[in-house]
């Protein structure tokens, strides 16, 4: 067997052997490792490759076994996809497209479960009158909460980019927020009268913006309104079955799904 050979794949080591790298002769590592183009060095003398090296693991796999291996949460194949091409692992190419249309199909068939809480809050506040001379004042805020679930996580993305939260002056994808790639949670708050701006940053209030309508959100109807315009058109329908007809007018939990 070959010595071992450490690279330096952005930052991060790997390493492995000589027959592995050209174990795809005709692909860009192939001509590295064979001599045909040459190579950088790091300061510790590590073959150097000035790309993403969290990615590559998968790529490093492929060259061993020839089979592709992603979690089931995998979340950057278009990443995977760019660092392949630039690889020209052709083999591996050809089995990223086939996951891709594996994935597709299984986004096809999707639940869509949105449970809705609200409750009313009294938040406390002062209030520059003159020049030195400050009130305490105080008012009613309603606070919402949405936990919702998707077995559709391009559906989610879908969401995130529609929905905003408002914070520090400054809208923010509620993508962010996602808390796994079928689950995402919601908390925010409608207007409060009276209430300065800057204290809606002072206690972390967030609230929630549709785009590209750039409409605020200050009420479940209207967010119901705008996630159903929104699942409706990427084909979701609601489930009469469940839940019950009143929770449902009520805006408690909405379900939805889709057949393709």
């Amino acid at each position: 067997m070959s010595d071992p050979i450490t690279l330096n794949v952005g930052g991060k080591l790997y390493t492995t052997s000589l027959a592995t790298l050209t174990s795809f002769p005709d692909s860009m590592l192939g001509a590295m490792f064979s001599g045909k183009i040459p190579t950088k060095k790091d300061s510790q003398g590590n073959c150097f490759i000035d790309r993403d090296g969290k990615v590559f693991r998968y790529i490093l796999n492929f060259l061993r076994t020839s089979h592709l291996d992603l979690p089931e949460d995998f979340q950057e194949m278009g990443l995977l996809r760019r660092e392949a091409d630039f690889y020209q692992v052709q083999p591996l190419i050809e089995a990223l497209q086939e996951k891709e249309v594996e994935l597709s199909k299984a986004e096809k068939n999707a639940m869509l479960n949105i449970t809705l809480k609200q409750r009313v809050q009294t938040v406390h506040f002062t209030v520059r009158e003159a020049p030195q001379i400050y009130s305490l004042s105080s008012s009613s805020m309603e606070v919402f909460n949405a936990n919702i679930f998707s077995t559709s996580c391009l559906f989610l993305k879908l969401l995130g980019s529609k929905l905003f939260y408002c914070s520090n002056g400054n809208l923010s994808s509620i993508t962010s927020h996602l808390q796994d790639p079928n689950h995402l949670t919601l908390d925010w708050v409608a207007n409060v009268e009276g209430l300065p701006e800057e204290e809606y940053t002072k206690q972390n209030l967030k609230r929630l913006w549709v785009v590209p309508a750039n409409k605020q959100i200050n009420s479940f109807q209207v967010f119901v309104e705008e996630v159903l315009k929104i699942a409706l058109s990427d084909g979701f329908c609601i489930d009469s079955s469940h839940p019950h007809a009143l929770d449902f007018l009520n805006n408690k939990i909405i379900r939805l799904i889709r057949y393709r």
